[in-house]
Formats: structure tokens, sequence, C-alpha cells
């Protein structure tokens, strides 16, 4: 069975950085693109950031990267989130999927998403 597991969160100040990780498992013959979505209270579901499965195509919101990094070293089915200079509006729920791209934009899956890890930043 695939599936998607994401660890790291926890607590940080505010300023701090942390960085998620997120591995897909199971055997699939299928190279996955993976990003990752949060979800903050009060708000729906947004994206962050994605990369395909060489890691050549970067995907992110029309607002930009910002400070947030989506990495994958080399091919593989592990990615992470780098997340710098974190804020309090930041906490929330992290989640990451494995979906398909086309090299200009990403598409998550409705079934291969992690159960969510949580980000707690303190002022």
């Amino acid at each position: 069975q695939v599936q998607v597991t994401e660890s790291g969160g926890g607590l940080v100040q505010a300023g701090g950085s942390l960085r998620l990780s997120c591995e897909l498992t199971g055997r699939t013959p299928y190279r996955y693109p993976m990003g990752w979505f949060r979800q903050v209270p009060g708000k729906d579901r947004e994206f962050i950031g994605a990369i395909s499965w060489s890691g050549s195509y970067e995907y992110y919101p029309d607002s930009g990267r910002g400070r947030f990094t989506v990495i994958r070293h080399s091919v593989s089915n592990k990615i992470y989130l780098q997340m710098d200079n974190l804020k309090p509006e930041d906490t929330g729920l992290y989640f990451c999927n494995a979906g398909r791209d086309t090299g200009r934009e990403y598409f998550p899956s409705d079934d291969l998403w992690g159960q969510g890890i949580q980000v707690t930043v303190s002022s």
C-alpha cells in the first residue's frame, strides 16, 4: 500500500527555522512529484510548494516561494519543507501530497495525502 508520512513538526519560536520531512512508501512504479500544503485556523488548505520527481521543476503559488522552500535530494521518494523566519501566523497543520505535474503546474492527488503534522510558532 502506497502511503505518505510527514515528520519533523513541533514548537518553534518566531524567527526560527524548521524542516519538515515527507516520505512516500510502498511499492509503486510511478515516479511521483510531491508537494506541501498547510491548513491554518480559519482558512482553507493552501498550497505551499511542490517539486517534480527529478527535482528539475519547482512549483510555488503565484505569490512566490516566500520563506518556504521545497527540497528533494536527487530522485527519491522523500522531500523536505525548509521553513525560515517563521511567524506565529504560520502555525497550523502541514500536509504532504504525492500527485502529478506537467512542468508548469502541480496537481495534488485525492488519495495520497499524509495525516498532517502540527507546526506551532510561539511569539
